[in-house]
């Protein structure tokens, strides 16, 4: 196991107001630019998934670029969040088992995507991922669409995080929606609002969504852990990924729903650790 990373200077973040606290639209061509430019880096057949990730994940670069910050991120898989991190001047952890059939079919070490552009790789089950990190060594935890696959408590995997947060360090996680607008309107219609059947029945290691967040929980979450929620966001990411109908929808009523997040597909929140 590696030594814990030690504590070297702080970097002050700015909190997000509507999109991000100081981020220029110059900023935010900036991010797009560098972050196409690492899916070119990714294997042909991958590049068109990423790609069609590109908006998604500059939602969540935007939230937290400060050059020279301190970052780790659980559970982001060989996506693009991290080498553009990196990329932009963050120092970059990647902390993931990397035990899902993507991982096995491409290894992160073979794609190289990710040392590539900086970011130091830490293979670890994410209960144990703070063993890595010194107290108050990191300027930003992050985790994106992980939470809800875990078969275990976020208890204390996030109180790791408070743990190596410095003081005024940003936690910033996204989760799926358990009660968005969608399942709201087909559950009652017979639709289950689970994982898909054959995702459940088939492997024999269930990898899916165990239990899905409502933004209550993430809310007391947080409470519970001792940091203070700064900032609240709802977003409608997969009706763009689609095509045809669902995505035109999508463009219609994605605008208007960020104005009640408890309706949407998707749910963030940011806090931090107090001072």
């Amino acid at each position: 196991m590696a030594a814990p990373i030690p504590l070297q200077g702080t970097i002050d973040l700015e909190l997000p107001r509507a999109r991000r606290v100081g981020s220029s639209d110059a900023t935010s061509e900036r991010i797009r630019r560098v972050m196409k430019r690492i899916v070119a880096s990714y294997p042909e057949f991958m590049r068109r998934d990423q790609l069609d990730d590109v908006e998604r994940v500059a939602f969540h670069v935007e939230q937290v670029h400060r050059p020279g910050a301190r970052l780790a991120d659980l559970g982001g898989g060989i996506g693009l969040f991290s080498p553009a991190c990196a990329a932009l001047g963050m120092r970059t952890w990647l902390v993931d088992d990397f035990q899902d059939s993507v991982n096995h079919e491409h290894p992160i070490d073979d794609l190289g995507v990710h040392a590539g552009h900086g970011v130091q790789v830490v293979a670890s089950d994410v209960r144990h991922w703070g063993e890595h990190f010194a107290d108050a060594s990191l300027d930003v935890v992050t985790s994106f669409d992980s939470l809800e696959h875990w078969h275990h408590s976020p208890r204390p995997v996030f109180q790791e995080a408070f743990r190596v947060l410095r003081p005024g360090g940003t936690l910033f996680l996204g989760a799926p929606n358990a009660v968005n607008l969608r399942k709201r309107v087909a559950v009652p219609l017979g639709r289950s609002n689970w994982s898909h059947f054959d995702d459940w029945f088939g492997p024999d290691e269930f990898r899916g969504h165990v239990r899905e967040p409502v933004l209550g929980d993430l809310l007391r979450m947080m409470e519970l852990l001792g940091f203070e929620t700064k900032s609240v966001w709802g977003r409608n990411w997969a009706g763009y990924m689609r095509g045809g109908a669902r995505r035109a929808l999508t463009r219609i009523i994605d605008v208007p729903l960020r104005a009640f997040p408890t309706l949407c597909a998707d749910l963030y929140v940011m806090a931090v650790k107090p001072g």
